[in-house]
């Protein structure tokens, strides 16, 4: 049987037709399985894969039962362990921190087939079920909580996760480089030391004896328990040594362990980039699933182009977890991709995105100068953008050109948020965007309209919308199309009291906006912003900042928008 043509075993009949009596690595996750470039567990097995291990698949186990993990037996070399694309907490509830009605990962939108804190139960039902094989834990939750963190929906400070799981190392950021090399080291019985994009929590007896003078000392655990000013030095020192080229290895105190975090990995180069995608994907979730994935629903006709954040947003994840070095894929990988998708029985004639973190990144470049190698900027686009970042809005519409011309495509869309402050330094990039990749709404992010709230957020000034709005619909009303944007506003961030808020509805009254997109305000571990919610003191100045934080007190701002929401997100003015 042809391998690229099958999907990564989850059973032992499938095991069978691979040939294989024996997993060298078995890939534990809290999504369901599908075989496609934007589902982390998918990518890792299959750079694995590439590699020439034997890779399985247990995906949403029953974590009431260990005998569930041992489907495929014991692997050879270790365990890989994620709770899925999104951290399980964030997964299951709310910023109300009630639970939500629907699972995106998981076929028909159930709730509740994974565990609170997924990574940790399932390494804890690991070493049950196989004592003594190594650990790996990787996925946004590992990212996340790799150092000690607020943890919101449980109102508390939390260690690593990985005091709590107990796993033997952690991988975070995309993890390819990283995973590899695990692979290679536990094959060879070799240390896992010194390994870029790793964390791992030392013994008490090494954690004594060994030499931390070229690392960076965070604030304790202890410490940043008795004092929550500590919470935001550790923040800041964490965000300021995501440089992969010059960072420092971290090291933090559980008690009498050390927590030694080493520098992040090296972005992939572009060819890097092309391979991982073009790896063969069945591009379906596993046939065993009845009912769709509604998450794969809304990315299977769309193809990733570009990744990492240079914008530093305060509240996002993204820079601590894909980094704010930028890599893009070559039109010519693209291009394979869409024609792959258009061979597809499923492929309706649209590309739903050419996307990534941010669209309109793709092709951009930064991290290449001699300055960038030692940067420990947060961001390279404020408070102004970076003269070491080259903006390259002319890739961007060429590759967009391109993949409209395919044969059997009808449409090309652009879904992925898009950075205004960057769109506005090329209107020819706006201008294509308006005339051929909109699909009558364009989802953007101004976040908020209150100058000194979008300081704190990192974003620009609400100028930055406006100017945008204008050009956008000039553009549009020149090509002739009726066409919307739809706003995305954050209410209750650290900062913004009712005060601040009128600004946003003050806006969105004028402008007679009818909206579609308002998000509470979720403080992600590890981010800028879960420091300044948790201490109540501005990231930059350590001045206090007002904190909106019980559901009755956070209710007065989503009311303030509460009336604009009735219709999605089109404005009834023009």
């Amino acid at each position: 049987m042809d391998r690229k043509k099958q999907f990564l075993p989850m059973t032992r009949t499938e095991m069978d037709a691979y040939g294989w009596d024996e997993l060298d690595v078995l890939v534990i996750t809290g999504d369901a399985y599908v075989d496609h470039p934007a589902f982390g567990a998918a990518v890792i097995g299959r750079v694995l894969e590439a590699d020439s291990w034997r890779v399985g698949i247990i995906a949403q186990p029953d974590w009431t039962n260990p005998e569930s993990l041992t489907a495929l037996g014991r692997p050879r070399l270790f365990c890989g362990i994620t709770a899925g694309n999104l951290d399980s907490m964030l997964s299951h509830y709310t910023a109300a921190r009630r639970k939500r009605k629907e699972d995106a990962y998981t076929p028909g939108g159930v709730i509740g087939k994974r565990p609170n804190m997924a990574t940790v139960v399932y390494t804890q039902l690991v070493k049950k079920v196989f004592p003594g094989i190594p650990t790996v834990l990787g996925g946004l939750e590992a990212s996340l909580r790799r150092i000690a963190h607020y943890d919101y929906w449980q109102d508390k400070l939390r260690p690593s996760i990985l005091q709590d799981s107990k796993a033997d190392i952690l991988v975070y950021g995309m993890g390819e480089r990283a995973i590899r090399e695990i692979a290679r080291r536990v094959a060879a019985n070799k240390e896992l030391e010194e390994i870029p994009g790793t964390a791992r929590l030392l013994g008490g007896r090494e954690s004594s004896e060994r030499d931390f003078s070229n690392c960076l000392k965070l604030p304790s655990l202890e410490e940043c328990r008795a004092d929550k000013k500590a919470v935001l030095e550790l923040t800041r020192l964490t965000e300021r040594e995501q440089n992969p080229f010059g960072g420092r290895p971290l090291v933090q105190l559980h008690g009498a362990r050390a927590l030694l975090v080493e520098p992040p990995a090296k972005p992939l180069t572009t060819a890097e980039m092309d391979r991982v995608y073009e790896l063969p994907y069945m591009r379906l979730p596993h046939p065993a699933y009845k009912e769709p994935v509604p998450a794969f629903t809304m990315i299977q006709a769309s193809v990733t182009v570009v990744r990492g954040c240079c914008g530093g947003c305060a509240f996002c994840g993204l820079g601590l977890h894909q980094g704010r070095f930028l890599s893009s894929r070559s039109e010519n990988s693209v291009v394979r991709e869409v024609q792959s998708l258009t061979e597809m029985p499923s492929f309706k004639g649209t590309i739903t995105d050419l996307g990534g973190p941010t669209a309109n990144l793709y092709g951009c470049t930064n991290g290449v100068c001699k300055a960038c190698k030692t940067c420990r900027r947060a961001s390279c686009l404020i408070p102004a953008v970076c003269p070491n970042l080259k903006l390259d809005a002319d890739s961007a519409i060429r590759l967009m050109r391109r993949v409209r011309e395919l044969e059997k495509v009808k449409h090309v869309f652009i879904q992925s948020g898009i950075r205004m402050d960057v769109a506005l330094r090329n209107p020819n990039y706006i201008r294509e965007l308006a005339k051929h990749h909109v699909s009558g709404h364009l989802k953007v992010a101004p976040e908020h309209m209150h100058p000194n709230v979008l300081r704190k957020m990192r974003k620009p000034g609400p100028e930055t919308f406006c100017e945008f709005q204008k050009i956008f619909e000039a553009e549009s009303r020149t090509a002739g199309k009726k066409q919307y944007l739809v706003p995305y506003f954050i209410s209750n961030y650290p900062g913004s009291t009712e005060a601040e808020m009128k600004a946003v509805e003050r806006f969105v009254r004028e402008e007679e906006w009818k909206l579609q997109q308002v998000q509470d305000f979720i403080p992600l571990p590890m981010t800028p912003a879960a420091a300044v919610y948790y201490t109540g003191l501005d990231y930059e100045t350590g001045e206090p900042v007002p904190v909106t934080r019980g559901l009755a007190e956070r209710r007065t701002q989503m009311k303030q928008l509460r009336p604009h929401s009735a219709l999605k997100g089109r404005r009834s003015k023009r």
